[in-house]
């Protein structure tokens, strides 16, 4: 992730080892999903789609629902000869809701978690200017007018993208290459339909393989994937019930459930086949037991993926129990309704194709449970979030940060069904997600949900100081100095009116580090310091206290007063390791390094800057990788090593570029940052420098 030279090997003071291991330096960027096994057919649809990523810059895969635009998109672009220098990017529209974060969405996807108070879709085209990428948009025909527009802009501003979209209906865009996905072929004994229905019931039920074997029932076969028009969704539905069918029985009730549709004229072929599609899913639909029917309604309430855990939470009731939930799901499975994928961090993960969902939302809202469902669902994630923020400060927070980022498309549908439902519960859940906005990389985000939740909600109280405190955090990110300082004393007024020591210690930490950043440590260690803590008391453990300690080590070192910003470093250390915490853990070695280096100690620096850079990479904090990065290059470049210094640099300039502004525009960081620059080209000479910086540039920031 950061190149070899900044993790090139395990610190002795590392109390975690790694649990990444270190990426091999030739794999290039991006984060394609994984390509199901058992792709059949589409060999002249993957042609066309090679020669038109490489010859034309948008191309759009339309069709309907259920017709395999998605498979055949990841098929395409996971060739190795579709490879681009700076990646091949998927972004995943089908859970996102509120066209407002389409551009939140693409950025945080390829790896842009910009922390400036730009415009992010001005931000995003900036970034893409120099690269040369693939992008894929898979399923937009919801947001197709935003989609448009946001496509348009970035491929004026990058002349090396490319870019393909997934969808039912085409953006209809000057430049863009329409290509209609059809249904599998399926005449013939060897037909791709047949490959496939034959593949996923044999994948059901191994018994199925005889089936296929024997001429007579293969041509039963063979029909079934004709009343089914090819439609590769269709024919996954259709072999998962031949764990209780005979060839023969499927073939009988589709001949009579299908013989309405029966007109093949090419005008109405598009439409014909959204009937298709439509009436095998409802055949599947009626095939199942009441209960599994009630658990495929509920469930479409959720937006992605989801866990066991939040299906039981959100869908039990009436006559599906909590503990039957996970039966029936398993049964839901089973009949290919719902997939289910073993995730990294966050165990088994369920989720609905599109198709599906929205016929299970068709029937939730006949049932009238919409709001019920709804409620439920936003109150579970709410509860959540009460949880994960109770369990930030403690060993669990790595687990804590990577189930929050794969709940990330729930906690966005939870976020505005309370905003319309509940303000008071939505200003509640959005402030306790301060973590998540100000330490995962979500800084616009969130600074939009807390400023619509505090228009909506109840202008005093606990939750309104909270909220408050969060949206001065992002604009603190954003480098809204001004903002930050102007909430940071009214979280203070309204701390001292609920006379609650921990918010005032938060609210002294908003304030210092507003005035510390452009340049004032004085005034943030009067803040933040020793004696102002001990007049707030407070837990010395609660987030409040331990980020005024890192405000207060950080305004000594900017002081030179690098002894007293250790002993602070070194206290906030053992208080986050007793905690079992990562995050705020690394940035004391950071202060450690910091002030090391200020004592002349630059090789304890490299040391210290190391284990911070560790810390930061499980929790994926770009802002602190970039520090990171910009101060172990003056600590090399201070051993003597211009070449790694310089190398240092220009991955940190990749760093920054993900983040928005450049150290923040602060005053001391930038400063550091020059320096090392100054002492590397000493070192090695300016026409040196720039190649190691320019071969930095291009580490991955994936």
């Amino acid at each position: 992730m950061f190149g070899e030279y900044a993790f090139n090997r395990q610190q002795p003071d590392s109390t975690e080892p790694d649990d990444d291991s270190e990426p091999d330096p030739a794999v290039l960027p991006g984060n394609l999903p994984p390509d199901p096994a058992g792709f059949i057919g589409r060999e002249r649809e993957l042609a066309e789609l090679h020669c038109l990523l490489r010859s034309r810059r948008l191309t759009t895969l339309t069709g309907v629902g259920g017709v395999g635009k998605s498979r055949l998109a990841l098929r395409a672009v996971t060739d190795p000869e579709q490879a681009r220098p700076d990646g091949v990017w998927w972004v995943e529209l089908s859970p996102l809701r509120d066209p407002g974060l389409l551009t939140m969405t693409v950025a945080h996807a390829v790896g842009l978690a910009d922390h400036s108070a730009r415009p992010l879709d001005e931000e995003l085209c900036a970034w893409m200017a120099d690269r040369e990428l693939l992008l894929v948009l898979d399923t937009c025909e919801h947001i197709v007018a935003e989609c448009r527009h946001l496509v348009g802009e970035l491929l004026q501003s990058s002349p090396g993208l490319t870019v393909l979209i997934t969808s039912r209906e085409p953006l209809d865009s000057p430049c863009e290459k329409v290509v209609e996905v059809c249904p599998l072929p399926c005449e013939g004994p060897d037909s791709d339909a047949l490959a496939l229905f034959r593949a996923r019931a044999v994948a059901a039920t191994p018994q199925a393989a005889a089936a296929f074997d024997d001429p007579g029932r293969a041509a039963l076969a063979a029909e079934v994937c004709r009343r089914l028009d090819g439609i590769p969704l269709a024919l996954e539905l259709a072999g998962a019930r031949l764990r209780l069918w005979t060839m023969e029985q499927m073939a009988q009730r589709l001949g009579a459930r299908f013989a309405v549709l029966s007109d093949t004229r090419p005008v109405v072929q598009h439409r014909h086949r959204h009937r298709t599609m439509r009436t095998a899913i409802g055949w599947s639909h009626e095939l199942c037991e009441p209960v599994e029917r009630l658990l495929w309604a509920r469930l479409s309430v959720f937006t992605g993926d989801f866990d066991v855990a939040a299906a039981r939470a959100v869908c039990a009731g009436g006559p599906l129990p909590a503990s039957r939930v996970e039966r029936v799901l398993a049964g839901l499975v089973a009949k290919s309704v719902v997939r289910r994928s073993l995730e990294r961090g966050a165990g088994a993960r369920y989720r609905m194709l599109d198709t599906i969902r929205e016929y299970g939302h068709d029937w939730l809202a006949e049932l009238g449970e919409v709001q019920t469902v709804a409620d439920r669902h936003a109150h579970w994630y709410a509860a959540l979030t009460q949880a994960a923020d109770r369990g930030w400060l403690s060993p669990h927070q790595v687990d804590w940060y990577r189930r929050m980022t794969a709940e990330h498309a729930q906690l966005r549908t939870a976020l505005e069904h309370l905003l319309g439902a509940d303000p008071a519960a939505a200003l509640e859940m959005a402030g306790a997600l301060w973590f998540f906005w100000f330490s995962c990389g979500h800084v616009h985000e969130g600074r939009g949900f807390l400023e619509r939740a505090l228009r909506t909600a109840p202008g005093t109280g606990a939750a309104h100081t909270q909220a408050l405190w969060a949206l001065g955090l992002t604009a603190l990110l954003q480098g809204d100095m001004d903002a930050a300082r102007e909430l940071g004393g009214e979280c203070i007024r309204e701390a001292a009116r609920l006379a609650d020591p921990e918010r005032e210690l938060r609210a002294a930490y908003l304030r210092a580090v507003s005035l510390l950043m452009p340049g004032d440590p004085v005034r943030a260690l009067e803040l933040a310091g020793p004696r102002a803590r001990a007049g707030h008391g407070g837990r010395t453990s609660g987030p409040g206290w331990l980020l005024c300690r890192l405000a207060t080590s950080y305004a000594l070192c900017d002081l030179g007063r690098f002894e007293e910003a250790a002993e602070e470093a070194r206290g906030l250390r053992e208080a986050c390791a007793e905690l079992g915490e990562r995050w705020l853990r690394a940035y004391a070695d950071y202060v450690l390094a910091l002030a090391a280096l200020g004592l002349g100690h630059h090789g304890e620096a490299a040391r210290h800057v190391r284990a911070m850079l560790s810390g930061k990479r499980l929790l994926g904090d770009r802002f602190g990788i970039a520090l990171g990065l910009d101060l172990l290059a003056a600590a090399v470049a201070a051993l003597g090593d211009g070449e790694l210094a310089a190398r240092l640099l220009g991955t940190g300039h990749a760093w920054w570029r993900t983040v928005g502004r450049p150290q923040m525009g602060s005053p001391s960081l930038t400063a550091l940052r020059d320096q090392g620059e100054r002492q590397a080209r000493a070192a090695i000479g300016d026409d040196a420098y720039e190649a190691a910086f320019l071969g930095g540039t291009t580490a991955s920031t994936g």
